[in-house]
């Protein structure tokens, strides 16, 4: 991959940059992962999301084990360089490990949180029962 590209790039101290992936048809905010520098390379090479878990210290392609793969439609930069936007199509509908369409399900009434989004698949059926956050 080209070094300007990736140079444009701010990562931070442990080589991250976060990412948003946003959906292209609904502008729906979907999540926010982590990527290196071969998630990026890796995603713009399949045109697919590749994020990488902090976690598991490796890549991993957003609906590999849950068949909900994020297809790439365009990759954006913000301003200061240090965070990247996503815009995907998102397969499957569910982009959550909680087996939701998107991440940010959680809302805040009365000063406390609550579970505004339904569950649309159950995560052990996606995941099996050790559900591994995706």
């Amino acid at each position: 991959m080209t070094s300007p590209l990736l140079s444009a790039i701010q990562f931070n101290e442990q080589g991250l940059v976060p990412a948003i992936a946003q959906d292209a048809d609904s502008h729906q905010v979907l999540m926010m992962a982590w990527m290196n520098r071969d998630a990026v390379v890796a995603t713009l090479q399949e045109q697919r999301a590749v994020y990488f878990s902090r976690s598991r210290g490796q890549l991993w392609r957003k609906g590999e084990s849950s068949g909900n793969v994020q297809e790439l439609v365009d990759i954006r930069l913000d301003c200061d360089g240090d965070t990247l936007l996503l815009v995907v199509r998102q397969l499957g509908g569910i982009a959550c490990h909680t087996g939701r369409a998107h991440c940010f399900y959680r809302a805040l009434r009365n000063n406390e949180w609550y579970d505004a989004e339904p569950v649309i698949k159950d995560p052990d059926s996606l995941y099996g029962s050790s559900q591994k956050s995706e």
